[in-house]
């Protein structure tokens, strides 16, 4: 049996997969419908929208099938996320690659196999819509071309859901969105013993910024903020802006000490950026960092609200001191 190999891109493909937030949820209509469809077109007994995690791969839609997940090393579509184009098994049987495989030589006793990868708006390809037979067959072009239509038709659904975790304006992840990376982040820190800590900003002073400038004006100050935290931060750290003018950043294998470097870097960055526009008012921010403590934090809503109440004393601790000065 040849097991499938990881993407180039496996890393980005994960992280864009589980950003999704749809891992181990329920069945919904919009995907059920689709299977359902690719089900009674091509006469096949199981048809599913399946999605490739790190060792598994979980069927978000299923028809014609009990498991709503196998392992990733036996997987079919392990082998389809791979390419861009349709991965056509006509007999598993009679393929050296899979005539030894689980799943051919028990059940679901796959003979075909035919599933179309499927891609999010950033290309990474996080699974496949995918026809299974017990029995071997071909598809025409005729058929191909059908089954690359419904995969779009997936594709759709999927960026829906992916827009819902991204934040309209910034294009960081939204709350939804940085809670469900975040969550991925920290246990994998847990299981490895790893450190990782958490960053809480508020904006100081941005209510009176859309007073004064106009909502408009906001809006540009946020993007701005959004921008040199991701210039400032690694690739690897998970940011988001969770609100208003409320931004977080997990940054994993480090710890809180390790970070105050990085914050440096932003205060000059802000600092760079106050004085070469000049638009009236200054950027300026709050923030509460915290370190993962897996004793006391549950999960990442349990970290963010540390370091969102250690923000909360800073900015009160800013306010004294301008009141009194």
């Amino acid at each position: 049996m040849q097991e499938p190999k990881k993407p180039a891109d496996e890393a980005q493909r994960l992280e864009a997969l589980r950003a999704l937030s749809i891992l181990d949820t329920l069945p919904e209509e919009r995907f059920d419908r689709l299977t359902r469809l690719a089900k009674r077109l091509f006469g096949v007994p199981i048809a599913l929208v399946s999605l490739v995690d790190d060792h598994r791969q979980w069927f978000k839609s299923r028809q014609g099938l009990e498991a709503s997940e196998t392992p990733r090393d036996i997987s079919f579509c392990g082998h389809a996320v791979l390419g861009d184009d349709i991965f056509l098994i006509p007999d598993a049987s009679k393929d050296g690659r899979f005539l030894d495989n689980p799943l051919v030589t028990n059940e679901p006793h796959i003979r075909f196999y035919a599933g179309c990868p499927l891609a999010l708006p950033g290309g990474s390809r996080p699974g496949t819509l995918c026809l299974i037979d017990r029995e071997p067959r071909q598809l025409s072009p005729d058929d191909l071309d059908l089954l690359r239509d419904l995969a779009r038709m997936v594709e759709e659904e999927l960026a829906a859901v992916q827009l819902a975790t991204m934040d309209d304006l910034t294009h960081l992840s939204n709350r939804r969105g940085f809670q469900a990376l975040g969550q991925h982040a920290m246990q994998l820190c847990r299981r490895v013993e790893r450190p990782a800590a958490l960053l809480y900003f508020d904006l100081d002073g941005f209510k009176a910024i859309n007073d004064r400038f106009g909502h408009a004006e906001g809006d540009r100050a946020l993007n701005v903020f959004a921008q040199l935290l991701q210039q400032t931060f690694r690739d690897s750290d998970v940011l988001g802006r969770l609100g208003g003018d409320e931004f977080a950043v997990l940054a994993t294998n480090t710890t809180a000490t390790d970070l105050q470097k990085a914050l440096s870097r932003l205060d000059a960055a802000v600092d760079r950026q106050n004085a070469v526009e000049r638009r009236g008012y200054d950027l300026r921010y709050s923030v509460g960092a915290v370190d993962f403590d897996p004793a006391q934090h549950r999960d990442i809503d349990a970290l963010t609200a540390a370091a969102d109440a250690l923000m909360y004393t800073q900015k009160q601790a800013r306010r004294q001191v301008a009141n009194t000065g």
